[in-house]
């Protein structure tokens, strides 16, 4: 009977020295939610780095800009431009 292996991704260290307060003001939300420091601090960490990401990938356009890059996506189906197929398929950097 053949078995499927997945490849797990081994994990790497990541060390840091903080205060006394902060680790104090850590444990008391770790023990509110129940969970552990190191899920905490690398759930709020890769929450944070969402959002740094997201943030540079938001572009507030003016009704002109915007006017002007809806017309350039019209003119430009998806369906012949490779490169913006190949962004379009590509997963969030998160996932």
């Amino acid at each position: 009977m053949s078995q499927l292996l997945v490849e797990r991704e081994k994990p790497v260290p990541i060390n840091m020295r903080v205060d006394t307060k902060k680790r104090n003001l850590i444990d008391a939300a770790v023990e509110l939610l129940g969970t552990d420091r190191t899920s905490f601090i690398l759930d709020a960490a890769c929450k944070r780095a969402e959002d740094v990401i997201m943030d540079r990938q938001l572009f507030i356009l003016n009704d002109e800009a915007f006017d002007r890059f809806e017309q350039a996506l019209d003119d430009n189906s998806i369906r012949s431009n490779k490169c913006l197929q190949k962004l379009m398929s590509r997963p969030a950097r998160w996932s």
